[in-house]
C-alpha cells in the first residue's frame, strides 16, 4: 500500500503542493489526473525520492520512506519516453542494478511483458511499444513496492498507444504490482485505473472509480475536464432544471450540487452521448447539422439548435447516417448534473 498525507511543497513563492493526501491500495492501479501544472508530476517525484517534501509524509507497505534516498524505496519507474541505455541489450537493460547472476529473473520478466526471446536485441532494434514494454519489465525486475508511471503513452501515436495501454495493465495486475499512473488524458486514466484521482492546482478534488468520476463529477470543472459536457445555466427545483433546453431532469445530491427541490441558480452539464438524434418528426428540438466526425467505434455529430448559443455534440454508436445540412430532431435522455452558482 502507498500511503501520502498532507504534502506540500514549493518551489520559491509558487506553493505547487496544497496538502495533497492519497492512498492506493496492495495491488490495485490508480491515475492521479490533471492539466499540465498541476502539481501531479512534483507528486509522483515526492514519492520516487527525487523531490524532498516541505511537509507530509510518504509510506509504502506500511514503512515511512520520507527520508529514504530513491534506491532504498522499492520504488520502480516507468518514464516518460522508455529512456533504454542505447549501448546495452534488451537483457542487461532489463537487469541494470540487478545483482550478478540474475538471468531467470530477467527472463522471467520479459516473458511477462510478451518479450522473451528479444534478450540479444538492441533497443535501436525494438519499436516504441517493445521499448515501453522493456522499461515495465526493468522497473517490475527488483520486485518493486510500487510502481510509477510519469505518462509513459505520450510519445506513442494514438494506435499503438492503445495496444500499450491494454499490455501494460494486463501485466501490472498479473504481477500484483501496486501502481500509480500519472498522466493528463483523460481517456488513459478512465480506461486504465480501478481508482482515478483528478488533481487541480496543486490539490486532489476527487477521487473515485473511474464510472464514479465521469458519471458524478465534483464540481463543474470536473465535468468539463473528465470528458466533453454541454453547460448551459439553469434554474433547479423539484427534481429537473429549466434551461435553453427545456426542462429537464437533473440528479440531486451533494455530489451533484444539488441538495433539495427549492429553486436553485446555477449550470447543467450534459454528455454528448446524452443527446439522442433521429429524424425531425414531432420533437420539440430540431437542429441542423454541421459536421459529422467518424472514428470508426463511434462518431460525433455537431448540431446547431436555433435556442442554443452553441452547438451540441451529440455521440452515436458506429456511423452516423446524418450529413453537413441535414435537419434532425435532438432528444435529451437520462439526467443531467446539476452545480449551484458558486
Amino acid at each position: 500500500m502507498l500511503v501520502a498525507r498532507n504534502i506540500t511543497k514549493r518551489f520559491g513563492a509558487v506553493e505547487v503542493l496544497r496538502g495533497v493526501g492519497l492512498t492506493v491500495s496492495d495491488g490495485a492501479f490508480a491515475a492521479v489526473l490533471g492539466p499540465s501544472g498541476c502539481g501531479k508530476t512534483t507528486l509522483l517525484r515526492i514519492v520516487a525520492g527525487f523531490e524532498r517534501a516541505d511537509s507530509g509524509s510518504v509510506s509504502i507497505g506500511g514503512r515511512s520512506v520520507g527520508d529514504l534516498p530513491p534506491e532504498r524505496r522499492k520504488v520502480g519507474i516507468v518514464p516518460q519516453e522508455a529512456a533504454l541505455f542505447p549501448h546495452l541489450t534488451v537483457s542487461r537493460n532489463v537487469g541494470y542494478g540487478l545483482p550478478r547472476g540474475s538471468r531467470e529473473r530477467i527472463e522471467e520478466m520479459l516473458g511477462l511483458v510478451g518479450l522473451a526471446g528479444f534478450g540479444d536485441r538492441m533497443p535501436h532494434e525494438l519499436s516504441g511499444g517493445q521499448q515501453q514494454r522493456v522499461a515495465l519489465a526493468r522497473a517490475l525486475a527488483p520486485g518493486p513496492g510500487v510502481v510509477l508511471l510519469d505518462e509513459p503513452f505520450s510519445a506513442l501515436d494514438r494506435g499503438l498507444r492503445s495496444v500499450v495501454r491494454d499490455d501494460v495493465r494486463d501485466v501490472l495486475k498479473r504481477a500484483g504490482a501496486t501502481a500509480v499512473l500519472v498522466t493528463h488524458d483523460q481517456e488513459e486514466a478512465l480506461s486504465m485505473a480501478d481508482e482515478v484521482a483528478v488533481m487541480r492546482e496543486g490539490r486532489i478534488v476527487q477521487v473515485g472509480t473511474p464510472a464514479a468520476v465521469y458519471g458524478t463529477p465534483a464540481d463543474l470543472r470536473v465535468a468539463t475536464f473528465v470528458g466533453e459536457a454541454v453547460v448551459l445555466p439553469a434554474s433547479a427545483s423539484g427534481g429537473a432544471a429549466d434551461c435553453a433546453l427545456g426542462r429537464i431532469p437533473v440528479r440531486t445530491g451533494a455530489v451533484a450540487g444539488n441538495g433539495g427541490t427549492s429553486p436553485a441558480a446555477g449550470h447543467v452539464a450534459l454528455r454528448p452521448e446524452q443527446f439522442r438524434l433521429g429524424h425531425p418528426g414531432d420533437d420539440r428540438l430540431r437542429g441542423r447539422v454541421e459536421r459529422v466526425e467518424f472514428f470508426g467505434h463511434d462518431a460525433v455529430v455537431t448540431v446547431r439548435l436555433p435556442q442554443m448559443p452553441a452547438p451540441v455534440r451529440a455521440r452515436t454508436a458506429g456511423e452516423a447516417p446524418y450529413h453537413p445540412g441535414d435537419e434532425v430532431g435532438v432528444h435529451v435522455e437520462g439526467a443531467a448534473l446539476f452545480y449551484r452558482e458558486g
